[in-house]
């Protein structure tokens, strides 16, 4: 993994759109040789994702910092200081936050043998 070398420091990345206006992006580190990220995501107040479930060919961990966020298909919210591990494949969402959210996010893709 070669993320960048950093100190403590206010995160300087632009927030981009996730799919949504409403559900924002800001990378705080990137190994574009393998996909690696950790990146904070905000959902702002009343944010949904598109209806059906989601799945990803990728590890991702996920800490909601604050706020709360609401999986539609389980009918369950999750709220501060809450974790999610998913392998890849692992089916989750669609989700919507009422209040708004913010969360820690890591991106770990698969290793894959040549």
């Amino acid at each position: 993994m070669n993320k960048p070398q950093m100190e403590f420091s206010q995160p300087a990345g632009e927030w981009q759109p996730h799919g949504s206006p409403d559900i924002l992006d800001q990378i705080l580190a990137h190994d574009p040789a393998t996909g690696d990220a950790t990146l904070l995501q905000r959902y702002e107040a009343g944010a949904a994702t598109p209806l059906g479930t989601i799945s990803h060919d990728y590890w991702e961990e996920v800490m909601i910092l604050s706020g709360e966020l609401t999986d539609l298909g389980l009918g369950q919210t999750f709220t501060e200081g809450m974790y999610a591990c998913r392998p890849p494949g692992m089916k989750h969402g669609p989700y919507q936050s009422r209040p708004g959210c913010s969360m820690l996010v890591i991106i770990r893709p698969c290793e894959t043998s040549e």
